[in-house]
């Protein structure tokens, strides 16, 4: 059993934090296993069992966990383009990686939050709300948090672009409309975001043919016309970034899983 509930940050994070999360895995008898799909997003864990924390970078490819005993997991996941203002990298370092948050932030942080999260028994709400107090510290001492710089508003810009478009925009339009040269945006945009953000747009249009496949309108899928409303060039080209992001095809994306 996996059980899984979002949680919607504090107003003063809302800027840089798309929610808060919490998972519950309890296997009974066999592990629990499941995949993690690219979402365009990075986020921090801190388990029972792993209390210093991790981070899971951005991803390129599907990923794949196995729990074998009962855990419990409590998350922040950053808007696109805003982890920057909690690490002291360039993001693209980060990319499919899953780093000990102590090897990012200084470890008496890492190790004094990993202790006011878990060494008193408290509810889920106080400790998210512990959670949410050790975001808002390090946000107003971070020196890159008021996102302030030409380069952080170039790159929210183009986050923007990108997400209202479904990822269905050419990256040398993009940089055209943006008033940049196309190495300018891929610059900035890696570093700050951790995907080329011609990665990006594919995980956009990815994720926007995901989530057209989960709410099916009641008749058989009509590929082509997908693939065309999702921006792909025709259904090979679907099915080619499918087994890229999801290791499996559209048609076997769609079915039940047992």
């Amino acid at each position: 059993m996996h059980l899984y509930q979002e949680y919607p940050p504090h107003p003063a994070l809302a800027t840089h934090v798309a929610c808060l999360w919490t998972s519950h895995a309890l296997p009974t008898g066999a592990p629990v296993r499941h995949r993690i799909l690219p979402d365009n997003c990075i986020d921090i864990l801190w388990q029972d069992r792993a209390p210093l924390g991790f981070v899971a970078g951005m991803m390129s490819r599907v990923h794949r966990v196995e729990t074998a005993q009962p855990t419990l997991t409590m998350a922040v996941r950053f808007l696109p383009g805003a982890a920057r203002a909690f690490f002291d990298l360039p993001l693209q370092a980060l990319q499919d990686q899953h780093p000990a948050l102590d090897d990012l932030w200084p470890r008496h942080e890492a190790a004094a939050l990993a202790a006011a999260l878990w060494e008193r028994e408290q509810t889920l709400r106080q400790r998210l709300a512990t959670l949410q107090r050790a975001l808002l510290a390090r946000l107003h001492t971070h020196p890159d948090a008021a996102d302030s710089k030409p380069a952080d508003r170039l790159v929210r810009a183009a986050v923007r672009l990108l997400d209202d478009a479904g990822g269905a925009v050419r990256i040398d339009d993009l940089a055209r409309t943006l008033g940049v040269s196309r190495q300018h945006l891929a610059l900035q945009f890696r570093e700050r975001v951790g995907l080329p953000p011609k990665t990006y747009a594919m995980v956009s249009r990815f994720r926007r043919a995901g989530a057209a496949l989960r709410h099916p309108a009641g008749r058989p899928v009509d590929w082509a016309q997908l693939a065309l409303d999702c921006g792909y060039y025709d259904q090979s080209h679907l099915i080619h970034e499918f087994r890229l992001f999801a290791d499996e095809t559209p048609d076997s994306f769609v079915r039940p899983r047992r």
